[in-house]
């Protein structure tokens, strides 16, 4: 458990349905209000306007859907009211507009680096036609905006993984997030010019360190599938600690489960 005045709580929520097309600093705006109507000591910064301590993961493109984004929120001394972590996603659920479900809730480490630092990929699954084509070619030049200025990059080393599914016509990638990190609507365009992006959803997001692959927040729901607990090689570092504690005698408090993730659904 972190020391009472440092408290950082991880969050795991999907984004489905017509709530795909807010834009990531709406989604924040949500998150904010369901936080502040949940009764949690949400942590504030310091200065003339303060605001509340929360970090998001990788922003997820307007009109995506996800089954796996991620928010650390600090929280401040605990209060003797508190929700239970194991309660959260249920509450937190019911406090978030319809689509946007919570998934699981845990305490992580401060050792842990940031999202943004530490996810490397996400695997995404789209609409496309040539996945051949992308495969086989040395360079998959895309002309995009970045920074308010047109320009053309080379995305095919971002492109770690492709393949078809089942369903005709879609296919699943693993898109590198550093460096010149791809979006589904890069990938489509490197399709071709007569490829049209579907209904793109991010399924994972990945951390890799020492061999290892996990992900910033594990869930066992059907979101993950198999390939989450075949790529999830040893446990993430916040899960392993517990474990360690535990060896040693430790137990968490009643009510409380510091670095073990829950599962939970919309209330009502």
């Amino acid at each position: 458990m972190p020391p009472e005045d440092k408290r950082r709580l991880r969050l795991r929520f999907s984004k489905a349905g017509r709530v795909r097309f807010t834009s990531h600093r709406d989604v924040a705006r949500m998150w904010e209000r369901a936080l502040r109507r949940s009764g949690l000591p949400v942590a504030y910064s310091q200065g003339f306007v303060p605001h509340p301590l929360i970090s998001f993961g990788l922003a997820l493109p307007t009109g995506c859907e996800s089954d796996g984004e991620y928010l650390d929120v600090r929280l401040g001394i605990e209060q003797p009211a508190e929700t239970p972590v194991a309660q959260l996603p249920t509450v937190l659920s019911a406090l978030l507009p319809e689509g946007i479900e919570v998934q699981a809730a845990a305490f992580v480490a401060e050792t842990e680096g940031s999202l943004q630092q530490e996810v490397g990929s996400c695997t995404c699954r789209e609409l496309a036609e040539r996945v051949e084509k992308v495969l086989a070619s040395p360079i998959l030049m895309v002309r995009r905006e970045r920074k308010g200025r047109p320009t053309e990059d080379d995305v095919r080393p971002a492109i770690l993984a492709l393949s078809t599914t089942g369903s005709r016509g879609h296919m699943r990638a693993e898109l590198a997030t550093r460096g010149l990190g791809v979006r589904p609507g890069d990938l489509v365009t490197a399709l071709g010019t007569d490829a049209v992006l579907g209904r793109a959803r991010r399924t994972h997001q990945w951390i890799e360190r020492d061999g290892a692959r996990f992900e910033p927040l594990p869930w066992s729901g059907p979101g993950t599938g198999d390939g989450a607990q075949q790529d999830a090689r040893r446990d993430p570092p916040h899960v392993r600690d517990r474990i360690q504690r535990e060896s040693r005698g430790w137990r968490p408090p009643a009510g409380a489960t510091p670095g073990e993730p829950t599962s939970g659904s919309r209330g009502g």
